[in-house]
Parts: structure tokens; C-alpha cells; sequence
């Protein structure tokens, strides 16, 4: 993480020019003091391959002092009506989850159908549901986002979109760089068409090793990648035949600015979190960015990440 705490410090050191203008606009108008956000950006729940309900994912990061969480599950975002199997939500997790959500929020709150052990089914909370049970304002934020999971050349392609309207479906292509593209293509369609701010990035660039320097480079109009993902088994420091994401970070901005010179790649910590029980794996707070901005709300989150104006931490606060 040498890469990054240097970036950081470097981030640090450039916003302190900025933090003493700001200081003299602030004592001249009404707006509010520039503030420091921790956030993290890809998360996963029982919407998809999480083992934990939504509404207690949230709960953990807003008691742990985070100000924003994006769920972030594979090609669907939490709305709508569904039910899932409770054998099913105990396979992944344990006998006890479901008490621990009656505990946490209520007998009221749990939905619950069937008469048997056997059919028992358990409602999945959409975040319109849920998000008023957490939310605080100028304290802790839910904002929807989707990972978008394609494939090509039978490698993984993910990329996440956070802040959308509505989910938006895989694009597909024939290569490694045409998915990104399409799909970036989609994420940006989306923005303008919704009129809203959306924050994409690359995720777990060595996941599968699908996802090369060259291939970062190359997709111009991508600016975000993960530069530390949490999942222990994304590949984070490579191997004898594959550079560390790290490394891929520095190969990347060369490649950009004596190459194509486009604005460089900008890197991003977050969790990948699945696991919330205990257990070995995906497990949440271990990656996070810290965002500058005057208001704690998805637009202008995005429009300081957009600026520069954070940094990406697996454990250093600034």
C-alpha cells in the first residue's frame, strides 16, 4: 500500500491550499465547513451473493461511523417485491440470522410466509423500504448502485455504477475492453438521460487476472478503479506472471500520459463485502474512500470524487 499512502499524503498536502481558501469563503458566506466523508462503494447483500439483509449491512456501517454505503449487488438494485427461502439465507450465513434481525429491528418489521420449516420464505426489504430506519441527515446516506457483472473471452468483467435510477442490464462485447466500453457507454447514457450524477468504476481489475493495464488504459473514458478491493480472493498482489494492482495502477497512468494523454486513473479502496457473520472472507471495513465535500448527499459526493477531492484508505485516516 506504499502507492497509495504516498498518493495520499500527496492529497493531503495539495488540499491544504485549498482548505485555507475555503476557511476565508466560509467566514464570508453561509455554506457549510468543508468536511471529510468515509464512505465505501461496493457492497453486497442477500439481493445477490451476500449473506446478511440489507437494512443490517447499513446498520453496521452507520454504528461504525461511516457517512455513506452504496449497495452495490450483481445486475439489480434493491427495489421491488422479493421473497427468499429461509434454508437458503441460513446456508449462507447461520440458525441464528434470523433471530438477530428480529432483535436488531422488530417481530413487526420481519416478513415471514409459509407454514412449514420446509417453505419458509423471508422478505428482502427494498432500500425505499429501509432507508428511513437508518438514514441521518448530515450523518450517514444510502445511495443506489448496482455492480453491473458481464463476461468476455470467459473472464469476469464487473464494473460498478453508484447513484443510478434504474439498473441497467450487461452489455456485453467480444473482448475484455469492448464490455468495459459498452458498458461505460450505458453508465454514461444513464447519467444523461436521468439527469443525475453516477460514479462508475473498474472493479478487482486482477479478479481472474481479467483485466489488464493495457485494457485500463486503452478505455479513456474511465477514470475509477479499485486499487485495493477487500475480497481475499481478487489478486490483489498478483502473482510471478502478474503485476499487483498496484502495480497495474502505475502501469496504467503511464501508458495515459505518454500515450494517449488522457487524465490519469484515479484509484479507490472499498470492501467487497459479503460476509457478515464471522466467518473467513469478504468481510466489511476493511477499504474506504474519504470524500471532501460541504453536503452529504450523492450528487455532490460524486462531483469532489470527479474533482480529485478524496482520497482511498485500507487503513490510514488523514
Amino acid at each position: 500500500m506504499h502507492r497509495m499512502i504516498h498518493a495520499c499524503l500527496l492529497t493531503s498536502m495539495l488540499t491544504l491550499v485549498a482548505i485555507a481558501q475555503d476557511s476565508a469563503d466560509t467566514n464570508a458566506s453561509s455554506d457549510p465547513p468543508l468536511k471529510w466523508w468515509k464512505g465505501n462503494l461496493h457492497t453486497h447483500s442477500l439481493w445477490s451473493d451476500g449473506d446478511q439483509f440489507p437494512e443490517m449491512i447499513a446498520d453496521w456501517y452507520q454504528q461504525r461511523g461511516y457517512n455513506f454505503l452504496a449497495l452495490t449487488d450483481h445486475n439489480v438494485l434493491s427495489e421491488g417485491d422479493r421473497w427468499m427461502p429461509l434454508s437458503k439465507i441460513i446456508a449462507r450465513s447461520d440458525e441464528g440470522i434470523l433471530n438477530r434481525y428480529r432483535v436488531r429491528f422488530g417481530n413487526d418489521w420481519v416478513e415471514t410466509r409459509g407454514d412449514q420449516p420446509s417453505d419458509r420464505e423471508v422478505r428482502l426489504k427494498p432500500l425505499s423500504e429501509f432507508r428511513n430506519l437508518i438514514e441521518q441527515r448530515g450523518e450517514f446516506i444510502m445511495i443506489p448502485a448496482e455492480e453491473i457483472s458481464d463476461k468476455a473471452e470467459g473472464k469476469p468483467v464487473h464494473i460498478n455504477a453508484t447513484n443510478l435510477a434504474v439498473a441497467i442490464e450487461p452489455a456485453g462485447g467480444a473482448t475484455v475492453r469492448e464490455v468495459m466500453q459498452n458498458n461505460l457507454r450505458a453508465i454514461l447514457d444513464h447519467e444523461k438521460s436521468h439527469g443525475r450524477e453516477v460514479l462508475p468504476h473498474i472493479n478487482h481489475p486482477n479478479f481472474h487476472y481479467a483485466v489488464t493495464a493495457d485494457d485500463l488504459a486503452a478505455v479513456t473514458s474511465e477514470r475509477f478503479f479499485e486499487v485495493y478491493n477487500g475480497h481475499p480472493g481478487v489478486n490483489h498482489l498478483g502473482d510471478d506472471d502478474h503485476p499487483s494492482v498496484e502495480r497495474i495502477w502505475d502501469l496504467v497512468n503511464a501508458i495515459r500520459r505518454t500515450g494517449v494523454s488522457v487524465d490519469p486513473m484515479m484509484g479507490i479502496a472499498t470492501d467487497d463485502s459479503h460476509e457478515y457473520h464471522g466467518k473467513p472472507g469478504s468481510r466489511p471495513g476493511r477499504g474506504w474512500v474519504m470524500v471532501r465535500s460541504r453536503y452529504l448527499t450523492p450528487e455532490h459526493l460524486i462531483r469532489a470524487m470527479k474533482r480529485g477531492d478524496f482520497y482511498a484508505s485500507s487503513g490510514v485516516l488523514l
